[in-house]
């Protein structure tokens, strides 16, 4: 039989981890395939990019999108457990999970892009009447908008040093000077003086950049006490240049005083645009796949030979 489509997978992930226990996506696949009755054959069909199981890629892609309706969470590196909201779902029948049934959910919503008041109208246009490049440019959205989500986990089970040390790490991989030239950029974990992090401005070192980096919950807000705190901290070391980093979110009162700073200049970064740096940069990321678009050269053809 043909392999299922990711979401035709909904309800055999849910049926196994409904044992209460963690499981590993190894597992998880494994069960699904047995549950779909998968000949040898199936297991082998293999995604013509990467060569990766069609079936597992299509698990992978189920378990990501029950996580983000918050059915499932991921509680170690590719171990799974089943959340209470997945449990309800079970004891309404796991058959009723589909794309619809996720829709309830907002988290599930943001991460579709789907914010408008009929939530079936952006699929339905990306898969109806959208040219295969727009379904293209869909599908690549939907993947970094779980890649971000999946970094910020990760960040998130750092220490507070080991962040300062991220920080620090991707700001030089960014450009701001070399590891030869700053040893010592991230400072003792002690007397720290409310500067978490000093790096070069340029690869010469002509002129430094202090950071403050706050390993934060993503759901908090970093006030504007914060940031005057952080300024006081750049003048007492006769600092004109900081950038405070932090995986949680701005008020508006603090960036707002940020901006008005005249004498010293302080960037904010918060965690999606971490994220996104960390992305653009290929910082703690690795590619998977590259895909080419090519066109017709219509000059090559018209021109005369």
């Amino acid at each position: 039989m043909p392999v299922p489509k990711y979401y035709e997978f909904f309800p055999y992930i849910l049926e196994f981890l409904s044992d209460d226990n963690h499981h590993t996506m190894k597992e998880i696949a494994e069960y699904c395939a047995t549950a779909a009755k998968l000949t040898e054959n199936d297991k082998r069909e293999k995604t013509i990019s990467s060569g990766m199981p069609v079936y597992t890629n299509r698990v992978a892609w189920a378990r990501t999108y029950l996580s983000k309706a918050g059915l499932i969470e991921r509680v170690a590196r590719s171990t799974y457990h089943i959340t209470s909201t997945g449990k309800k779902a079970v004891e309404c029948g796991v058959q009723k999970v589909d794309l619809q049934y996720l829709r309830q959910f907002e988290s599930f919503n943001e991460f579709f892009n789907s914010k408008t008041t009929d939530k079936n109208k952006t699929e339905v246009i990306i898969e109806k009447e959208g040219s295969p490049q727009e379904q293209i440019e869909s599908a690549i959205s939907k993947i970094n908008s779980s890649l971000l989500d999946d970094i910020m986990s990760e960040v998130l089970k750092m220490s507070p040093y080991d962040f300062e040390n991220l920080v620090v790490r991707l700001l030089i991989k960014m450009g701001y000077g070399t590891l030869k030239q700053n040893p010592d950029a991230v400072t003792k974990k002690t007397s720290d003086e409310g500067i978490d992090g000093v790096v070069s401005a340029d690869k010469f070192g002509f002129d430094s950049i202090y950071i403050q980096a706050k390993k934060w919950q993503t759901s908090s807000t970093v006030g504007r006490p914060e940031v005057q705190r952080f300024l006081g901290a750049l003048a007492g070391q006769g600092a004109t240049k900081g950038i405070f980093i932090t995986t949680a979110h701005f008020s508006k009162e603090a960036i707002d005083f940020a901006n008005k700073q005249l004498h010293q200049k302080i960037v904010l970064v918060d965690g999606e645009q971490l994220s996104k740096l960390m992305i653009e940069y290929d910082f703690g990321v690795s590619t998977v796949e590259n895909y080419v678009v090519k066109r017709v050269d219509y000059d090559f053809f018209n021109n005369e030979v």
